[in-house]
C-alpha cells in the first residue's frame, strides 16, 4: 500500500502517527528487555551478565548502521525505511519470542538493533525535515512528546502482558503491534521526494569535522552516556543517600514526568526561544538536582529525578532541532547519524561504567555525570550557523 502524498493528510495527523509509531517502537525495543531481561534469562538457564551484554550488543547496531541508513533516506525521503522498520521489529520480536538459547537470543538482538536503526527517532525526524524544512522544529517536538510515553506506556504494559501471557507470548504481542501498524503507518507516512545518488553523494561532501560538529557530538555524546547512566542506576544512586530500593523507584518514576512535561513546555510557551538557549538550560538542571541531592540528602531524590528528567527531555528534542537550526535541511539525516554516533557508543558504555563508578562512591557517581553536564554546557557557546564548512570530511 504506497504512502499518500504530503499534501493528502494533515500535519497533525503525521505527528500523531509518527507519535503512536515511536511509543510502539520504543516501549517493545528500548524498553523492552528491563521487564523481560529477568525471566529471559531464567527460562534459558543465562546469567544476567549475557542477556544484558547482548541487549548493549543490540545498541551497538545502531551506531554501525547508522550512517548508512541516513545516506538511503536522503536517496529516498526514508517512507520505506521507516514503514520497513515495523516489519524488522516485528521479525526481531518474533524471533526472541522463540529463543531456546544464547544464539536464538543474539539473532533476535541483532535483528532489533536493526529496527532501532530503522525506526527509533532519527527516521521520523527526517522526514519531517523534508517535509517542513526549518519550520519542522515544532512537530519533531510534538513526536518527541509523544514518542517519550514510551517508557511511562510501555513498561507496565509490557509487565502486565508478561503476568498473563509469559514473557514469550508478551514479545509476540508486541509483534503483532507492529504488524497492525504496517498498514496504518503505509497510509499515514508521507512519501517525501528523494534525490539522486550522485546528487547526494556530492551535497554529504559539505558535512564535516569542523568546530561546530565536535562541540555538538561532544554534547550529545555526554548526554547519552549519562541517559543511559542513569536509566540504568538512578534508583541504585537514590538508595545510596538514604532511600529504600521502593522510595527510590518511587522519585526516580518522576524523570518521565519531567521529560514529557518540559517536552510540552517546549511544543507551548519555548517554542518561541532559541534551541540553543533552551539547550543550554537544559544541560544544567542535572547539575542541580545532583546539588540537591548532596546538601538534602533524601529529601533531594525527587529533585535529582526532575532535574535528570527534564535536562533529558529537552535534550532529545535538542539533538532533533540543534542540528536543523544551525545548518539547515539539506543533508540533515546524515549530518545528524555522524553527530549522533559517538553519542551511541557512549550508550552502550554507560550503564557498565557507571556501575564501577558507583561501586566505589556515590559523591564521586554524582561528581562524573555533574562534571560532565558542565562539559555540555560549555560546548553550547560559540556555535552559529555554519555556512563554510571546514575541509576534513566528516567520514563515518
Amino acid at each position: 500500500m504506497p504512502p499518500f502524498s504530503p499534501s493528502h493528510r494533515s500535519k497533525a495527523l503525521v505527528v500523531t502517527g509518527f507519535g503512536v509509531g515511536q511509543i510502539a517502537a520504543f516501549a517493545s525495543s528500548f524498553y523492552l528487555m528491563g521487564v523481560l531481561g529477568d525471566p529471559v534469562g531464567r527460562d534459558l538457564g543465562l546469567p544476567p551478565l549475557v542477556v544484558f551484554g547482548l541487549v548493549s550488543l543490540s545498541l551497538a547496531v545502531p551506531a554501525f548502521t547508522a550512517p548508512a541508513i541516513a545516506r538511503r533516506i536522503d536517496e529516498t525521503g526514508g517512507a520505506k525505511i521507516l514503514l520497513g522498520s515495523h516489519l524488522v521489529f516485528a521479525l526481531g520480536l518474533f524471533l526472541l519470542g522463540q529463543a531456546q538459547g544464547v544464539l536464538g537470543l543474539t539473532a533476535a538482538m541483532l535483528t532489533m538493533g536493526l529496527g532501532m536503526a530503522y525506526g527509533l527517532s532519527p527516521t521520523p525526524f527526517a522526514i519531517l525535515v523534508a517535509l517542513y524544512g526549518q519550520a519542522a522544529r515544532r512537530p519533531i517536538t510534538a513526536v518527541a512528546l509523544i514518542g517519550g510515553l514510551g517508557s511511562t506506556l510501555g513498561w507496565p504494559l509490557t509487565g502486565w502482558l508478561t503476568e498473563e501471557l509469559g514473557w514469550r507470548g508478551a514479545c509476540f504481542a508486541w509483534a503483532l503491534v507492529h504488524l497492525a501498524l504496517f498498514p496504518l503507518m503505509a497510509r499515514i507516512c508521507p512519501d517525501t521526494p528523494g534525490r539522486p545518488a550522485h546528487k547526494v553523494k556530492a551535497a554529504l561532501a559539505g558535512v564535516v569535522w569542523d568546530r561546530a560538529m565536535v562541540q555538538l557530538a561532544v554534547l550529545f555524546a555526554c548526554a547519552w552516556f549519562i541517559s543511559t547512566c542513569m536509566s540504568a542506576h538512578l534508583p541504585r544512586l537514590l538508595s545510596a543517600f538514604g532511600l529504600s530500593m521502593t522510595e527510590a523507584a518511587g522519585a526516580a518514576g518522576l524523570v518521565g514526568i519531567a521529560a514529557v512535561t518540559v517536552r510540552f513546555l517546549e511544543f507551548t510557551v519555548l517554542r518561541r526561544l532559541p534551541p540553543l538557549a533552551t539547550t543550554r538550560v537544559a544541560t544544567l538542571t542535572h547539575p542541580l538536582g545532583a546539588a540537591a541531592l548532596t546538601v538534602m540528602g533524601k529529601a533531594g531524590a525527587p529533585l535529582m529525578a526532575i532535574g535528570q528528567g527534564a535536562g533529558n527531555g529537552m535534550l532529545t528534542v535538542s539533538k532533533g532541532v540543534l542540528p536543523l537550526s544551525l545548518w539547515g535541511p539539506e543533508t540533515y539525516a546524515y549530518r545528524s547519524a555522524v553527530l549522533g554516533r559517538p553519542a551511541m557508543f557512549a550508550q552502550v558504555a554507560g550503564p557498565a561504567v557507571y556501575a564501577v563508578v558507583l561501586e566505589q562512591s556515590a559523591g564521586a557517581a554524582l561528581a562524573l555525570t555533574s562534571g560532565l553536564c558542565l562539559v555540555m554546557f560549555a560546548m553550547t557557546f560559540g556555535l552559529t550557523r555554519c555556512d563554510e564548512p571546514a575541509q576534513e570530511p566528516a567520514f563515518a
